[in-house]
């Protein structure tokens, strides 16, 4: 069910981008959070919750910025990478501390760091630009030189293209070893450090993972936008972030997109419709999957298939809130 979800729902969206110009904009923007979204759910396998992730898409973003600067006429591909390196390195010098903790000083770490890095940004104004941010000229892509309408649609066929791509590594990762290590730290940490595995080594992968997608999604939008502010690495983005992947669930990877969609309708059409009180409909809206469904969408879609297959009369598993039925 999940995958014919997956397969239609990224024809929809790239037919739509194709058919509909002014849906390539927020279809990439949503694609962006939820591969963002994506890396926060690798960490709440383990039962942490980050309130600072943006801070990684915002490195990934400003890395992007002070190259394409300083290299006019760099590919766009190659600023993606370049971006989304800086980041993984990030994760991994910052993992290294922050493994150490966890539950509510785990999440709350990330966030002072997250804003430490969002005041130096706006402070130095001669480096970063301040709080006006940075211009990026649009580059070439794969080194084709495209006008926006082109740039938009090429971008969203590589955006798409990546968040199958990472979507389907990311669940082949929660199958492993690694990423039943992973949820292992959740359930029971005290058991792998018995089987000699070390947890601050395995969340420090997941952790580095997370920051990696979350440094993609920074890089993108970079590239969408042609601006970068400190903004992108504000504490309430991560929020956001958190936001979709407590909505989709954590218990499979193509919640993030599920959470993301549901995000960006409920943004664009409450913006449009309810302008005054969109998010106290997010709002809502969250409880009431939160009530309804502890393991996020992706959980019911989880549960339904389980009861299809479950023997009558059998016991019915227990959905996990957070880290879902994984």
């Amino acid at each position: 069910m999940i995958r014919a979800l997956a397969v239609v729902g990224g024809l929809a969206v790239l037919a739509a981008g194709l058919l509909f110009p002014w849906i390539k904009t927020p279809a990439i923007v949503g694609l962006c959070y939820a591969l963002a979204a994506l890396g926060v759910g690798v960490l709440m396998r383990a039962g942490q919750v980050s309130f600072g992730h943006a801070m990684y898409a915002c490195i990934a973003a400003y890395t992007v910025a002070f190259v394409a600067r300083a290299f006019p006429g760099t590919d766009a591909l190659l600023l993606l990478v370049i971006g989304t390196a800086a980041a993984l390195l990030a994760g991994a010098v910052v993992g290294l501390f922050v493994v150490r903790y966890r539950e509510i000083f785990f999440g709350m770490l990330n966030l002072a760091l997250s804003m430490v890095l969002f005041s130096l940004l706006g402070k130095f104004y001669g480096v970063t630009g301040g709080t006006d941010g940075l211009r990026i000229d649009r580059p070439a892509l794969a080194g084709i030189v495209f006008e926006r309408a082109g740039f938009e649609t090429a971008l969203l066929v590589l955006t798409l293209g990546l968040a199958v791509v990472l979507g389907w590594f990311v669940q082949r990762y929660y199958s492993s070893a690694a990423g039943e290590a992973l949820a292992g730290v959740k359930t029971n940490e005290t058991r792998l450090e018995y089987l000699g595995l070390s947890t601050r080594l395995i969340l420090w992968k997941g952790y580095l993972l997370s920051a990696g997608l979350c440094g993609l999604a920074g890089a993108l939008t970079a590239l969408l936008q042609g601006l970068v502010t400190p903004e992108s690495g504000y504490w309430l983005r991560s929020g956001e972030f958190v936001f979709i992947a407590i909505l989709g669930g954590a218990g499979h990877a193509f919640g993030a997109f599920i959470g993301a969609f549901v995000f960006e309708v409920i943004k664009l059409v409450a913006a449009a419709y309810l302008t005054g009180i969109w998010q106290l409909l997010l709002g809502v809206t969250l409880i009431v999957v939160i009530i309804a469904a502890p393991a996020g969408l992706t959980g019911l879609l989880l549960r339904r298939r389980a009861a299809a297959r479950r023997p009558e009369g059998a016991a019915r598993p227990q959905p996990q809130a957070l880290g879902g039925e994984g």
